[in-house]
């Protein structure tokens, strides 16, 4: 079964955050978009270049209301030991998130059981917490924040505008589609 159009599942753990430590729950999520971007640790090779990309983005989806949250199964402590450490992460002003147990993981369903460590899952969520995009891609593949970035604007403009739809390549301004009988046949 499909998690796109579910909602979150209740999750409770600590954040690193600005310098401190503070908890992060389902609730915190709800109320405005939210982008929860799974990776499988901390101290390696592609996640900071992934992380280094979304922390070079992040006043842009701030901008559109948008919350990041990085999340691995590393604790909140090895998340701030990283962020001291290395000069990519220390740009972050996101949350990085600990998921120690694996319970969030599990939610996502991107846990790889026999590693302990969750799979590169990028999702977005919407202000009701219901799951709108799902992403997951293998180990060796980086993500990329300017193409999550345009879809995430994509997700706000269809829930914002009923009864349209984005087509391939859509971006902020160009023209969408109104699915009708009409267009059967015709794109």
């Amino acid at each position: 079964m499909s998690l796109i159009n579910s909602e979150i599942k209740p999750f409770k753990t600590t954040a690193f955050h600005n310098g401190a430590f503070s908890e992060v729950t389902e609730a915190t999520l709800r109320g405005k978009w939210s982008v929860v971007f799974f990776y499988p640790a901390d101290f390696t090779f592609v996640c900071p270049t992934e992380l280094g990309d979304l922390a070079d983005n992040y006043e842009e989806f701030k901008k559109l209301g948008v919350e990041i949250y990085s999340v691995s199964t590393d604790t909140h402590f090895t998340h701030k030991a990283w962020h001291d450490s290395s000069e990519t992460i220390g740009k972050i002003q996101y949350p990085m998130l600990g998921d120690a147990t694996g319970t969030i993981s599990r939610n996502f369903e991107v846990m790889i059981e026999a590693d302990g460590l969750a799979e590169r899952g990028t999702f977005v969520i919407d202000p009701e917490g219901v799951i709108q995009i799902v992403e997951i891609t293998a180990g060796g593949i980086g993500r990329d924040a300017s193409e999550l970035l345009r879809k995430v604007k994509a997700a706000q403009y269809v829930a914002a505008h009923p009864g349209e739809v984005c087509p391939a390549k859509w971006k902020e301004g160009d023209a969408t589609l109104a699915p009708s009988l009409d267009l059967v046949g015709k794109i």
